[in-house]
């Protein structure tokens, strides 16, 4: 279990952007060394000049990856590895992630299967790849991403949510399965999963940008006006739910909740787990 963040070296997977950028900052902030990787030279290259700024101390490192391919991760594993000159890693953090797939029925299969493998194979791939590095450390935690989508299943009545939600549904019973496991195998690493409500990030937009289906005109200004509703109508900014999920690690919680919309959803799902998605009982998310 990490109790505390000075001196230790960090692996962020998504810290272009939204809370991965956040949690790069504040980790750095901390005293961390930290390594990120992301889909855009661009965003990683501002997150990096932010860190650069206010943590002139620690080092950072970045790297180009697409996390639903292993060799990918390995590349980037390799260069943490070289460029740190190290044999260990104290934090994972696998917190990449896209939206979409919604439907079984209306979504095209690459698009359903990008979703899912992003989602669910970057936390799977990532572990993979970076567990023995942090299983080699005196004492680290792997964190992993799900969503209030991994443990309710809807974003609301007509709006079909299957991709995103099955991935997160994996997250969450893979990290609860993985607690074991360490316990067993590296009973100094902790696990914990993540699961944020709605937070202002740029989810949405970063969905579109990476999409592998080419959306039509109208689709795509559509979703450029719920990328902008999305990250402005947060009852959450990404930089709290940082500081929340940091705490929660640092706390030794396994299971992070993240917002006061999350805690309000999981007591309501429990408290009546049979109609979670019967009409009125339905949580709407955004």
């Amino acid at each position: 279990m990490i109790t505390d963040l000075s001196g230790k070296i960090a692996v962020v997977t998504g810290g272009g952007t939204g809370m991965g950028r956040e949690l790069v900052r504040q980790l750095a902030a901390g005293g961390c060394d930290v390594a990120f990787c992301d889909l855009s030279p661009d965003t990683m290259a501002e997150t990096a000049a932010m860190v650069a700024e206010e943590s002139p101390g620690v080092r950072v490192l970045t790297h180009m990856a697409d996390v639903s391919k292993e060799a990918d991760l390995e590349a980037f594993r390799d260069a943490v590895v070289e460029g740190f000159d190290t044999d260990h890693i104290h934090l994972l953090f696998n917190n990449a992630g896209i939206a979409g797939g919604g439907s079984m029925f209306e979504t095209e299969r690459p698009a359903w299967e990008r979703t899912f493998d992003v989602v669910w194979g970057g936390v799977y791939l990532g572990c993979r790849v970076f567990l023995p590095l942090v299983a080699a450390a005196p004492e680290g935690a792997v964190v992993n991403t799900s969503s209030v989508n991994g443990f309710y299943a809807s974003v609301g009545p007509d709006r079909p949510h299957t991709a995103y939600s099955a991935s997160k549904f994996a997250v969450k019973g893979f990290t609860e399965a993985l607690i074991t496991d360490l316990q067993v195998h590296a009973p100094q690493v902790s696990a914990h999963v993540v699961m944020p409500g709605h937070i202002g990030t740029k989810i949405v937009a970063n969905s579109l940008r990476h999409a592998t289906v080419e959306p039509t005109a109208e689709v795509a200004e559509f979703m450029i006006a719920v990328d902008q509703m999305f990250e402005e109508q947060a009852p959450m900014t990404a930089s709290e739910a940082a500081a929340v999920i940091l705490a929660g690690v640092l706390g030794g919680r396994w299971r992070i909740l993240v917002g006061d919309d999350a805690h309000e959803l999981d007591r309501r799902v429990r408290d009546n787990p049979d109609a979670a998605y019967d009409g009125d009982h339905l949580f709407h998310l955004i």
